[in-house]
């Protein structure tokens, strides 16, 4: 299973009037580790545009577990869950010190051609990657 983990400290800047991590911040951890998979495995945004693709977000279903205080270590979790022709998807975990889970998603992914926008077969090398 090709799964990583990236550490991230809450910020003061992360939290709502409720004194816990925005939901919205949340989902930006998970790009954020989304980014890092794709950074090690080879596959930075630069070189998924120099084989003429992108892929972009099409559904993100979050479940929000327990609440994260500033201060707290995170690790973002990412691992291919699925992938068809032209979509994929990702399941992810943000995870307290103890290990518990304070949120899991599941993202999927389109891939498109960066000309047409539409659409394309998810590329070989990306496939390669989802599927190690």
């Amino acid at each position: 299973m090709n799964e990583i983990g990236l550490d991230v400290i809450v910020r003061s800047t992360e939290i709502d009037v409720n004194a816990h991590v925005n939901n919205a911040k949340f989902v930006e951890y998970l790009e954020w580790g989304r980014e890092e998979w794709y950074d090690r495995n080879a596959l930075p945004y630069d070189r998924l545009e120099s084989m003429g693709m992108a892929t972009v977000t099409v559904n993100v279903n979050v479940n929000y577990r327990s609440e994260c205080r500033q201060g707290e270590v995170l690790t973002i979790v990412t691992r291919p869950e699925r992938m068809g022709r032209t979509s994929f998807a990702f399941r992810q975990e943000i995870r307290k010190a103890d290990g518990s889970v304070a949120v899991d998603a599941v993202v999927t992914l389109v891939t498109i051609d960066t000309t047409t926008r539409k659409p394309r077969p998810v590329p070989a090398e990306l496939a390669a990657a989802l599927t190690t």
